[in-house]
This record gives structure tokens, sequence and C-alpha cells, in this order.
């Protein structure tokens, strides 16, 4: 019996009306989601196939945001041992399908606001650290897959010695930023536009006690869509008003603010070009390519910026002339 007709069975015996599957979307992990369309309503199945997935954190971590306050699906109900859930439906419109330029100041900021929400409900020892190994695995992912099986490059002894003085340079800074609740992935395909309490949140299960400026350089310097870096900075300039208000732990001086909300990009687009890459070459989905040169250009746009990141921006330089 394949997954789907075991989600089949499982559905059937949860509810107690007919219903249809539709697929709902399937994300860079082993996870796939169905619509269940019942008479009335729509709810959303999520497979999550063990032992590659794991149920468990994604209904933890929604109890917790929404008790937060923030717009999370509910689980509606739960098999973790299949794998499976049944949640409510948030809908279709992701950010990304809905920004404009009329509306991004008002999605934003709703974002946000959430983000905040989120920070501000902190327990730490909730969820796990974004410690100094979690973010180094994440970093390695840029030798070993865009580098290496991407590019099709071998470092030298001497591009390898920059690597690893900005790795280390990077952990260090992200570290010493402030810690609070980490959604890890907050960007415009994991929210959602609702009838009520903008954003939808979605693809929280991940999420891990780390910097302060994570999401909010997940949001603004996002993969999939590009804003005017003037507009960019007036909005995180809006955050950090907001979450001091908030009484959050951010930098009293923007300048020092916006250098880790920068650094922390810096770190997150390194991880994001390996998982691009190992997502095209170890599981076979090639939709990513296009977003790599979005990616490059936020992380040598920020190496130009600061005078520590520099032999970086020439490394990734030197390895786009070779390629």
């Amino acid at each position: 019996m394949d997954r789907t007709q075991q989600l089949d069975l499982w559905l059937a015996q949860v509810l107690d009306q007919p219903y249809t599957l539709t697929t709902a979307s399937a994300d860079a992990s082993f996870r796939r989601y169905f619509r269940v369309h019942l008479p009335q309503q729509t709810l959303i199945a999520m497979d999550a196939p063990p032992p590659q997935e794991d149920c468990r954190p994604f209904v933890q971590v929604a109890e917790r945001l929404l008790a937060a306050g923030l717009n999370v699906p509910k689980v509606i109900a739960q098999d973790v041992t299949q794998g499976f859930l049944l949640l409510s439906d948030l809908g279709n419109d992701t950010y990304l399908s809905k920004l404009t330029a009329q509306n991004a100041k008002a999605l934003y900021g709703d974002a946000c606001q959430a983000l905040i929400n989120m920070q501000l409900a902190t327990d730490k020892d909730a969820l796990p650290p974004y410690d100094a190994a979690l973010l180094m695995r994440e970093l390695q992912l840029f030798p070993d897959w865009y580098v290496a099986k991407h590019l099709g490059k071998t470092l030298s002894a001497e591009q390898q010695a920059v690597l690893d003085k900005t790795f280390a340079q990077l952990i260090d800074n992200i570290l010493q930023q402030p810690q609070v609740t980490v959604h890890r992935d907050y960007h415009s395909r994991n929210l959602m536009v609702t009838t009520e309490n903008n954003p939808g949140v979605l693809d929280f299960q991940d999420a891990v006690i780390g910097a302060i400026t994570y999401d909010l350089a997940s949001l603004f310097k996002d993969a999939y869509i590009r804003w005017d870096e003037e507009e960019l900075m007036d909005w995180v300039v809006r955050y950090w008003q907001a979450a001091k208000k908030a009484g959050l732990p951010v930098n009293e001086d923007f300048g020092s603010f916006y250098k880790d909300f920068e650094w922390m990009g810096v770190q997150r687009h390194i991880k994001v070009l390996g998982i691009f890459a190992r997502l095209y070459h170890r599981d076979g989905k090639d939709g990513y390519l296009k977003d790599m040169p979005l990616v490059m250009q936020y992380l040598q746009a920020a190496c130009e910026r600061y005078v520590e990141l520099r032999p970086l921006l020439r490394l990734l330089q030197s390895l786009e002339k070779a390629a």
C-alpha cells in the first residue's frame, strides 16, 4: 500500500463525511500536503513519512505559536506513528502570490508584528538551540554541495582558509546576538494572506532558539522576491522601532542592529545556496536553480559592505569566473 492509500484509509476513519483529495503543495523536504474537500469546508492533510520526517515538532510548535497569538494551522487529528496530520486550511494565497508595491508595507507590517509576538513568547527551554554546531553544519552545505557538486570545483588551501575564517566570524557574531524563538523559514512562500489575522504562518516545525535577526533576514532578504534596498531598510527600521517598543532585546544602535541583520543574512544565503544545490543534485528538484542568482546577489552585496567579509566576496567572484 502506498502513502496516499494509507492516508486515504486514515482520513476515512477520522472523518465521518464524504471527501475528495487534491494536491495542495509539496515542499523541499519529504512532506506532502493535500487539500481535503468536505461538503462545508476544506482541511489540509500532511503526509510526513517516517523515518524521514517527524510530525511531533510541528504539533508542539503549533501549540506554542497559537498561544502566542499567531495564525497557524490548528491540529484537528494526528497519527504521529504513521506520519499523518489533519489541519485547518489557511488557503492558497501566499505572500509571494499577493505582494505588490501597493500592499507590501501593510503585509510586511503584519508579518513583523507577528514576528515580534512570536519573539516575545520565547521560552528558551522549549526549543533546541541554534548553536555553533548547527550553524556550522548549515554553512558546510556550501562547500559540499554548491562548490563541489554544483560548480564541480575543489577549493585551494588558501580559499579554504578564507572560508574557515569567514565562517568563524559569522558564527561568533550570530551567537552574540540576543536569542529568541526563530521560525527558520519566515518568508513569502510560508506566509499566507488570510481573511483575518494576517499572516497565516506555515512550515514552522524546525523552530529553534537563535539570533533575533534570523527571521527578519529570511523575510526581507527573501530568495523568491526582491525589493529596493531603500524600501527594505525602511521596513527593517520599522521592525526595530516596534521591537524596541515591545521590550525585545534589540541593539539600541540601529547601525549595529543592521550589521547583525546583514551578517545573519550572509550565513543564511551561504546555507541556502548549498540547500538549493543539494535539492537539485541529490533530490532531482530543479525548481530552485532559478532562485540561486538572487541569493548570490544578496550575498555579494552584503560582503561588499563589510571589510571583514571582502575576502569571501573575492572568493565568490573567483568561483563565478572559473565556473
